[in-house]
């Protein structure tokens, strides 16, 4: 079965129309996923609007980033650590 990517624009479409009313089991054999991939949607989107999702995109990116950076800092730290403490 292909794997489809979801758009945040698409996955808050498909929550609004599951607090509209409709049953999960229906969306998720309408857009072709799995109940639990509703209900994690659910959890992660749960009353954003499109404008949020895309800024928590963001900042989540950012954040990944920052992570790297902050992981090279303390690599190259760590590096210099050893290598002078060899000399000495």
């Amino acid at each position: 079965m292909k794997r489809m990517r979801f758009t945040e624009e698409q996955i808050i479409g498909v929550l609004k129309e599951a607090e509209a009313g409709a049953k999960t089991a229906d969306l998720a054999r309408r857009h072709g996923v799995s109940e639990a991939t509703i209900y994690n949607w659910r959890s992660k989107y749960g009353g954003l609007e499109i404008s949020e999702a895309l800024r928590l995109k963001v900042l989540e990116s950012e954040n990944a980033k920052l992570k790297r950076l902050l992981a090279d800092a303390m690599l190259d730290q760590a590096a210099l650590k050893d290598l002078l403490a060899k000399k000495f």
